[in-house]
């Protein structure tokens, strides 16, 4: 074997100069629209807060004068509606709370906000004979709602411990 002779390399700047250096990796790309997800969740805590406005006052319309809503006849779910009113009255004023919360990135109001929002339109689907339009209205509003906090990326890092 021989020995090659050494030669000297071309006069290069060293990697450590600023022009060769390489760019800071990314960071990993987050799901296929987070940022419309996490969008959607502040949309969702606002409308948990205006839902739990207009629930409160539905409720107290309810509870103030019986001829606010119509009677129904014949129905298969009979409720007052000084039972309803209570229910929205007291619906309302757990959802303005929890809707701040949404607000505030807190875990357990998310959890809490689906379970709420899922009563909120099975009660809006047995109110429908007295309000149809603005029941069927707040059942698009709640599905929403469920799907906005259900998909919205965790930010908090509450649930990267809880697999």
């Amino acid at each position: 074997m021989t020995q090659q002779p050494h030669t000297t390399p071309p006069s290069t700047p060293p990697v450590w100069d600023q022009g060769h250096q390489q760019a800071e990796p990314a960071p990993p790309p987050d799901r296929a629209g987070s940022g419309w997800a996490t969008g959607g969740l502040v949309f969702a805590g606002v409308l948990m807060l205006v839902n739990g406005v207009l629930a409160v006052l539905q409720g107290i319309s309810a509870l103030a004068a019986d001829d606010v809503y119509d009677r129904i006849g014949d129905y298969v779910y009979k409720i007052s509606l000084t039972g309803w009113g209570w229910i929205m009255l007291v619906l309302g004023a757990v959802l303005v709370g929890v809707g701040y919360g949404v607000l505030k990135g807190a875990w357990w109001a998310r959890m809490t906000g689906i379970f709420l929002a899922s009563a909120a339109m099975v009660l809006h689907f047995l109110f429908l004979p007295y309000s149809p339009v603005w029941s069927g209205l707040m059942i698009g509003v709640d599905f929403f709602v469920i799907w906005a906090l259900a998909t919205a990326p965790d930010s908090t890092g509450a649930r990267r411990g809880m697999t």
